[in-house]
């Protein structure tokens, strides 16, 4: 039976870990305009760690996220315990109380990271407010690792201000692989590809065509209203100003690199009435065709 003398916080075979020093955060990270508001303070990895555990009754003055890719183990997040296992992905806001702890039979493998600023309090509030949970699942994909995996490499290299701004950009990418996961995922894998996401390439596919909501919905088998629901949520737009976005993307790839006229455009991108696409584009682009191919032209 295991003792409170067993637990340790680190000290694991084949652990790799960086602190970077508080001199060196203050004066080639805080004051640094490109990642003052997001950096990385502390960065690790620990394989099969057993007996591990941490504890913070007040919380940590920084951000921090938990990838688990093997073995299993527990989490308290303020007032809720969480299961750990491969895939989970963990984040515990600073100042949060939390404890953490690797499973005694299947260790867990974790990668971690601590980090500041505004952008990374915010990027934790996204990721909070999808669910309303600190834990989450994420599929794994080896450029994830890959990806952290460069980050320390480079910061194994010193603390150059050009490297620690390269090393913390990467992290932002790191980061936002969780953030939004995803679309991460479907990057490399196209058998992820979401809902919302497949119905986007349908309209890409079809940007000749006039298509309804009905249509858009249909194509990947949900009612209109459920559709209409997880597009608004994930977008931010309703799914025919989207697809009437991807039109007028589409008509200034023409006003800027072919000769077609403005009506000839118009049923190049499913619209048949020149007037009403002359006002879609303005409405959407702030000035009309004539003066977008206008200005395009001018630039060259």
């Amino acid at each position: 039976m295991s003792t409170d003398q067993n637990f340790k916080t680190d000290g694991f075979e084949g652990q790799r870990a960086i602190v970077i020093p508080n001199n060196v955060l203050a004066k080639f990270c805080k004051e640094n305009d490109v990642i003052k508001n997001g950096y990385l303070t502390d960065v690790g990895y620990y394989p099969k760690a057993k007996f591990h555990k941490r504890e913070r009754t007040t919380g940590a003055t920084q951000n921090i996220l938990i990838y688990c890719v093997d073995g299993k183990g527990t989490a308290d997040i303020g007032t809720n315990q969480y299961q750990v296992s491969p895939g989970t992905f963990i984040i515990i806001p600073r100042g949060v109380k939390h404890a953490y702890l690797s499973s005694e039979q299947s260790p867990w493998t974790i990668y971690w990271c601590h980090f500041v600023g505004p952008q990374t309090d915010e990027l934790f509030r996204l990721i909070y407010q999808k669910e309303e949970s600190y834990k989450y699942d994420v599929e794994f994909v080896e450029d994830r690792i890959q990806l952290f995996d460069r980050l320390y490499s480079f910061l194994e290299q010193g603390y150059s201000t050009e490297n620690l701004t390269y090393v913390n950009l990467l992290m932002m990418q790191y980061l936002g692989s969780f953030v939004f996961r995803d679309r991460f995922a479907t990057s490399f894998d196209k058998a992820t590809t979401s809902l919302v996401d497949r119905s986007i390439a349908f309209m890409q596919e079809n940007i000749n065509q006039p298509l309804t909501l009905f249509a858009i919905a249909t194509s990947v088998n949900v009612s209109t209203s459920h559709y209409s629901s997880l597009f608004k949520k994930r977008t931010g737009f309703s799914p025919i100003d989207y697809f009437n976005h991807l039109k007028i993307q589409k008509a200034c790839q023409y006003l800027q690199f072919t000769q077609l006229r403005i009506r000839e455009i118009a049923l190049e991108v499913g619209i048949n009435d020149p007037l009403y696409f002359s006002r879609l584009f303005t409405q959407t682009m702030g000035y009309g065709p004539k003066e977008y191919r206008k200005n395009r032209l001018a630039v060259k």
